[in-house]
């Protein structure tokens, strides 16, 4: 059994989880070599394990700890009720890839050309994630951490942008965007269209993997059997000496919307049927966690392990989702599309009960866990990291130090859409819309545009904004061909039109 991990900070006792010691992290991400931080944390104990769980368009009111009172999720809410629930969380932009290229590099996936979902059957293209660009995962890997992923991927499907070459030394899910659910109707789609000869078949109805072999017992619901694969690392690592990272990648809630029979007659009082089959999804991931929860307490590794909750981006309303109480959704940058909720816990670690309103971004998580894992060491010295060290101000309630800016830009039919926040203030370019600003800790639905009465400050923000851009780089792919066309027709980015205040 593996015990609790405490470090010694100086004269102060914590337990790590943002990156103490870590390379330069820089806001504006200057493309010059980061020098590393020459800062130890003294092991007194042996290191904690990390589960990392992620929804997939997750709306910010769907699960209980969040608001919602309509869809049941006692796992998830349990544990943020004796955890701390973080109510100003972003990831870095409102699409799933995006998302998961900056959780998985620590940096915008606009400095890596990663900006847009990569399109599906990405094999075809034969690109993914700069392999030159270190993961997470690989940092954790060989600082000793067991690692593993469940679920999806998204960050490219031939072999050396495969999981098994990133970092994970367990790989159980799909290479593509998503996924069907039932296996009877995708494991016969398949069939069908293989039988036909069909050359590219969709990646959604394509075999289950486990590191590279494709899977035959995959005969349940998929969020179940992604749910018992967690148990089953859970299972098998907490036998080793060494510590565990594991990666559960849900695309649940994300369409389509399938759903069990039995799940979906527990919230037959919602009358709409996206928002019925919806619930059903995210009850399905709750029992999922709940399972991963009572192996962890068999297994004793409950009280080492740091679980962090969230989603990689907002919800999409029109499949179900509520984002109450912010604007939009999924795609936008507005606060609906990637504000989301999310949790820490770690019993007896992380403050139960408490509520932590300041702004994170999940680009805070790479420097945090790999300093957790006390893998500063095995951060390459030229490693370009943007996140910020949250430990101490979070355990303290206090706002980040040096917290900078969060940002957000989504690129749509000739726009660049983008989002700013600084502090209380939050400054949007939507679309054909003018440049707004708005008091986010007033207003947190966007609703009343305060641009007129602050002019400069909001001149200030979209200037730091213009500032990021400059380390933004082409896309190295499209969701689809339409898009890449129509990039060069407009000849994109153009934010000389972005930046310009009317």
């Amino acid at each position: 059994m593996k015990k609790i991990g405490v470090f010694i900070w100086g004269s102060v006792m914590v337990l790590c989880f943002v990156g103490c010691n870590s390379p330069r992290t820089d806001n504006t991400e200057n493309e010059s070599k980061t020098i590393a931080i020459n800062t130890k944390l003294t092991s007194v104990t042996k290191r904690p394990n990390i589960l990392l769980v992620l929804c997939d368009d997750l709306g910010y009111a769907d699960v209980g700890f969040n608001g919602s009172n309509d869809i049941k999720t006692p796992s998830l809410d349990a544990l943020a009720s004796t955890g701390t629930k973080l109510t100003s969380a972003y990831v870095p932009h409102p699409f799933c890839g995006p998302s998961r290229a900056g959780i998985m590099t620590g940096r915008y996936a606009h400095t890596i050309g990663a900006q847009f979902n990569l399109p599906p059957n990405s094999e075809t293209i034969g690109k993914g994630i700069d392999t030159n660009e270190t993961f997470m995962s690989k940092v954790l890997q060989e600082s000793g951490y067991r690692t593993g992923l469940v679920g999806k991927w998204h960050l490219g499907a031939i072999d050396k942008y495969h999981p098994n070459n990133r970092g994970f030394d367990d790989f159980y899910g799909f290479l593509g965007g998503g996924h069907n659910y039932h296996p009877e109707d995708y494991k016969t789609k398949y069939a069908k269209a293989k039988a036909k000869g069909t050359e590219v078949i969709w990646d959604y109805l394509s075999p289950l993997e486990y590191n590279g072999k494709e899977v035959v017992d995959d005969n349940q619901y998929l969020t179940d059997v992604l749910s018992n694969q967690g148990v089953r690392f859970i299972e098998e690592y907490s036998k080793k000496d060494d510590p565990f990272f594991l990666f559960m990648s849900y695309n649940a809630p994300h369409t389509p919307l399938e759903a069990k029979k039995e799940d979906m007659e527990m919230f037959s009082n919602i009358k709409d049927k996206n928002r019925r089959t919806y619930a059903a999804m995210v009850y399905a991931v709750d029992r999922g966690v709940g399972k991963m929860i009572e192996k962890l307490k068999a297994t004793g590794e409950y009280e080492n392990t740091l679980i962090i909750f969230f989603s990689d981006n907002g919800g999409r309303l029109d499949k179900g989702a509520n984002n109450f109480p912010l604007k939009e959704g999924k795609g936008s940058v507005y606060e609906g599309g990637y504000r989301v909720p999310m949790f820490f816990h770690w019993a007896g670690k992380v403050p139960s009960g408490m509520i932590y309103n300041h702004p994170v971004s999940a680009l805070d998580l790479y420097p945090t866990l790999t300093t957790l894992a006390e893998a500063g060491n095995k951060i390459p010295s030229d490693k370009i990291l943007t996140g910020k060290n949250i430990w101490d101000d979070f355990l303290a309630n206090k706002e980040v130090k040096e917290r900078g800016h969060i940002f957000t830009m989504r690129h749509r039919n000739g726009f660049s859409d983008v989002g700013i926040r600084n502090g209380k203030w939050k400054a949007v370019k939507a679309f054909q819309e003018k440049w707004k600003l708005f008091n986010i800790e007033e207003d947190i639905n966007e609703s009343r545009d305060i641009s007129s009465s602050h002019a400069e400050i909001l001149k200030k923000l979209v200037i730091e904004a213009k500032t990021w851009s400059r380390t933004h780089i082409q896309p190295r792919w499209w969701h689809n061909n339409e898009t890449g066309e129509e990039w060069k027709i407009d000849e994109m980015p153009h934010f000389e039109k972005t930046f310009s205040i009317d």
